[in-house]
């Protein structure tokens, strides 16, 4: 029984996992030089960007000149995910703004996701109805009286 529960949970693994997922891109800071790294990502709608640091020297943020996302206060240690939905697609441009006028800045390239193409439908059997099937049936008699009587006088 418990051999069937695990193949039952794998088998949901590998029908969720072979569904389109989410890329996710890092942007860190490089506090020497005091720069994003990497500075400019281009994604598609859907993915998400994951703005990651820890243990640095200066605080530091990332907030979208647009207001479209803001990792929060300038901090040392930074785990902010921002989605980016289908509907997002465009520029943002963001900043750390204790450092922006260093030159701290860096952009998100968000392209249109891929249409999804609509599976084609099979094409349907006729549906008989006793509407069809009685007239079938009337013009096979009315047929087979033409023959019958074409058979007689011949």
């Amino acid at each position: 029984m418990r051999a069937w529960r695990v193949l039952l949970g794998l088998m949901l693994v590998v029908l969720v996992g072979g569904s389109a997922s989410a890329e996710v891109v890092i942007i860190s800071v490089d506090s020497t030089s005091l720069r994003f790294t990497p500075s400019e990502v281009t994604i598609t709608e859907g993915d998400e960007v994951r703005f990651f640091w820890s243990g640095q020297a200066l605080a530091h943020n990332a907030v979208a000149d647009d207001g479209f996302f803001s990792t929060g206060e300038p901090e040392r240690a930074v785990d902010h995910t921002v989605e980016f939905p289908v509907g997002t697609n465009g520029t943002y441009g963001f900043v750390c703004e204790p450092h922006e006028s260093v030159g701290m800045v860096g952009t998100i390239i968000v392209e249109p996701a891929p249409p999804v193409e609509a599976e084609e439908a099979p094409p349907e059997d006729p549906v008989e109805t006793p509407l069809n099937a009685g007239a079938s049936m009337v013009l096979g008699l009315l047929l087979a009286c033409l023959v019958a009587k074409k058979e007689s006088i011949a």
